[in-house]
């Protein structure tokens, strides 16, 4: 991913909030927020953001302007806890499926620096894996599939505790006091990720086939609809309407499973996936746990850590990826993720 400077970084962040300006625009914007700049200056750095496709510019001569890219937005470096904080009908994102976004991600979305923590963690998950008996790996398959179907769960509002879902996956006994959508919940995460692991290599990349399959084990007597849905749905907490056209859905999956195909490594191709059916939100319901699920089947399938969120605070997820919908920002989701990876190949040994 390519490196932004603080400058450009300002700039974005700038036409995230007011859209199509002007350089002398930005330069008045620069400087309320008390960056002063000369204004062959700023008509450089944007020159330069226009050169490495973080601008689009509309207009000639005096009447043109400038604005963020897909690929700008891609790279915003956003405070999703500053921004969410924001009412959701006050705040300055999008409210409709941006079209140039999904094509517009970058093979290489991680930079070095990032690529060196994930396959130091790797290199960790394989030794401590291939070091571990039988009956170890065993009960550390248990253990990570308790703790994924427990915390994936729990974002969604679930309210069963890491040891109401031990009993109920290792002893079968229902929490009292719940209803039993949320015992199912949970049970049916157990069976996603264990098809997910027993049929590994069918999951090199993301498609239709392999995404309707985990969505109907997770849905599985829930009372949802399979398929892709030919309904709207909404996003609690924003504005953003997720497309409402089954052929535009099928479209977008197929324009994601691109996009993860062309990832230069797995860890990209887990993290598009996991925004982007997100994104989409393909079914009536259970798009964030299928994206889960699906970005670990995508990361077992070459042979890398799984992971079990057990250890990012679900508001955190949560905001991260309203600023994905609404900003288009990969950052905040992409270091949750590089940490949750870092945690589970650290904590887990599962092959």
């Amino acid at each position: 991913m390519q490196k932004i400077s603080q400058k450009q970084q300002n700039i974005i962040a700038i036409f995230l909030e007011k859209g199509f300006l002007s350089s002398s625009d930005i330069q008045t914007e620069l400087k309320k927020n008390g960056a002063e700049m000369s204004l062959v200056t700023v008509k450089r750095i944007l020159s330069e953001m226009l050169k490495s496709g973080l601008l689009f510019r509309s207009g000639a001569g005096p009447a043109t302007q400038y604005t963020a890219s897909a690929l700008g937005r891609l790279h915003a470096d956003i405070n999703a806890k500053t921004y969410i904080a924001i009412e959701p009908d006050k705040r300055y994102g999008l409210d409709r499926f941006n079209f140039e976004l999904l094509p517009a991600i970058p093979p290489d979305i991680f930079s070095a620096d990032e690529i060196n923590i994930l396959e130091e963690a790797t290199k960790e998950y394989r030794q401590r894996a291939a070091n571990a008996s039988y009956t170890i790996q065993k009960k550390e398959f248990e253990r990570l599939v308790i703790e994924l179907s427990w915390k994936s769960s729990k974002i969604e509002g679930n309210t069963y505790t890491l040891l109401d879902t031990e009993k109920l996956i290792l002893e079968h006994k229902e929490a009292p006091g719940h209803n039993k959508s949320e015992a199912r919940m949970i049970l049916n995460h157990k069976d996603a990720f264990t098809f997910a692991h027993e049929h590994a290599r069918r999951f090199k990349n993301l498609t239709r086939t392999n995404l309707e399959k985990l969505h109907a084990i997770l849905v599985k007597d829930l009372s949802v609809g399979l398929g892709f849905r030919k309904k709207p749905v909404g996003v609690l907490g924003s504005k953003y309407q997720p497309l409402d056209n089954v052929y535009q859905i099928t479209e977008a999956v197929e324009t994601l499973s691109r996009a993860v195909a062309k990832m230069a490594n797995p860890y990209g191709k887990a993290l598009v996936a996991l925004c982007g059916i997100s994104y989409i939100q393909p079914f009536e319901d259970g798009n964030k746990r299928v994206s889960r699920l699906m970005a670990d089947a995508l990361l077992m399938a070459h042979r890398l850590a799984p992971l079990s969120y057990r250890s990012v605070e679900e508001s955190e997820y949560r905001e991260a990826m309203l600023v994905f919908y609404e900003l288009n920002s990969l950052v905040p989701i992409k270091k949750i993720f590089i940490a949750q990876y870092d945690f589970a190949a650290r904590n887990y040994a599962v092959t």
